[in-house]
């Protein structure tokens, strides 16, 4: 079964500094029928202004994933890291017992695009952490580059949750498919173009929720790039 979100359907609120997309429960926007999916808690697609940013602010038990679409994002926390992100990026950041950090967009004339990503952990007061790892075009493209895992396999950040993600860029009419094991679910996440899973339309900021579907079929209408998260 594939039930589709549409990307028009999601909270959307307008800061000004921040125009931001929530396919989730998120801030000032709630819906009960659209909490999470299985341990995916927040997708957030986001564009945050030249020269704006979000001040210092904390959280905690939280997985937080940061994928860069267009644009940088400066990035500072109380762990000591400082990094520019920019596409190709992937940021992991475990709060755990808590976190304190800022992002700031460092241009004086671009917009940076970004999908922010929260993933329930495994546990509470997991210790807390971070890395960012880059991601080529080349990696992604035509194919699902696994970018984050539960065990860092192929390079990918670790999280700390039984989940994977994959990245692809899709040229016009690619073809890739993904097997959903037994008892594990999928989301797919449009960061730009048009899509079909088996057979369903999907276009820019639309997500999908996968159950009971083994085999994912999906082929490009034009030059598309996505997130797939494979889930327990």
């Amino acid at each position: 079964m594939i039930t589709i979100r549409k990307s028009e359907e999601r909270g959307h609120l307008n800061h000004g500094w921040l125009d931001t997309y929530h396919t989730f429960s998120f801030d000032q926007y709630y819906e009960a029928a659209h909490m999470h999916f299985h341990s995916l808690r927040v997708i957030n697609e986001d564009r945050v202004a030249a020269g704006k940013g979000f001040p210092t602010h904390s959280h905690r038990d939280m997985e937080i994933i940061t994928y860069i679409l267009s644009g940088a994002l400066e990035h500072r926390d109380s762990m000591g890291n400082g990094s520019v992100i920019r596409p190709g990026d992937v940021q992991r950041m475990s709060a755990g017992t808590g976190v304190s950090h800022s992002e700031f967009n460092p241009s004086d004339s671009e917009a940076v695009h970004l999908l922010q990503i929260w993933i329930m952990p495994r546990a509470r007061n997991l210790p807390s952490s971070y890395e960012q790892k880059a991601f080529s075009e080349d990696e992604r493209r035509n194919r699902l580059r696994l970018v984050a895992s539960n065990d860092g396999v192929d390079g990918s950040v670790t999280i700390q949750q039984d989940a994977k993600v994959y990245a692809a860029i899709l040229d016009r009419d690619a073809t890739i498919e993904h097997v959903v094991s037994d008892a594990r679910y999928a989301w797919i996440q449009m960061a730009r173009g048009n899509i079909t899973v088996n057979g369903n339309a999907l276009n820019q900021g639309d997500g999908a929720a996968v159950s009971r579907e083994s085999l994912l079929k999906i082929v490009a209408a034009d030059e598309a790039e996505l997130l797939l998260f494979d889930l327990a």
